[in-house]
């Protein structure tokens, strides 16, 4: 795979785990002049730290629903994520869909919801992250491009090598994060499989047959 190292310009950033979160835009956008995409609760964390963020239903032209069951699931948010920079210009320009450079999302805590005494399914259910794991996997699948960030404890090796790198991240970075997001959820999902299989007193096999 061929080296791209593009400086980082549009950043969409969704976490529920807060740490270092302030710390960490603050410097994308005041040392690197990194533009931030945000939504629900990271928003107003950014706009209480005077952190500038573009709001994600600003970014689509298409409000949040359902309860926020739908907010990221728009193809300006995954266009813009998993646009080819060489070869998808056109249809960007065509449907105005813009590139996001990084991506920075740690998913709902399903484990932890389910940990607590007597959590009931409706709330188990409602921790059941949609678009956190859509949005990292597209970013890792196109991390020829996008860097995709999942745990904050990252936050300073990405600002390093930015620091180092005019900007942007090597590929040899882009690419170990993918491996590490990818292994994120796919143990989000083994919790979420093991969870719903003690409902129902079904065992599942550990890999599937077809």
């Amino acid at each position: 795979m061929a080296e791209t190292t593009a400086p980082i310009q549009r950043a969409l950033i969704s976490v529920s785990n807060k740490s270092g979160l302030v710390e960490f835009c603050r410097s994308l956008t005041e040392e690197f002049n990194v533009e931030i995409i945000s939504t629900g609760g990271t928003l107003k964390a950014l706009e209480e730290a005077s952190i500038s963020a573009v709001e994600i239903s600003q970014f689509t032209n298409f409000p949040e629903m359902m309860d926020g069951r739908v907010k990221t699931l728009h193809p300006k948010v995954h266009g813009g994520i998993l646009a080819r920079r060489e070869q998808d210009q056109g249809i960007m320009k065509e449907n105005n869909i813009l590139a996001i450079d990084l991506v920075v999302v740690n998913l709902y805590p399903f484990k932890e919801t389910i940990s607590k005494p007597d959590v009931s399914l409706e709330e188990a259910i409602e921790n059941i992250d949609i678009g956190g794991p859509s949005m990292v996997r597209s970013a890792a699948k196109n991390n020829k491009y996008v860097g995709v960030v999942v745990e904050p404890e990252d936050y300073p090796l990405i600002l390093k090598e930015m620091k180092s790198n005019r900007g942007s991240l090597s590929q040899e970075m882009r690419s170990s994060l993918a491996t590490k997001a990818f292994n994120h959820t796919a143990n989000y999902d083994t919790v979420i499989s093991g969870y719903l299989s003690s409902l129902t007193e079904q065992d599942f096999p550990n890999r599937m047959f077809f």
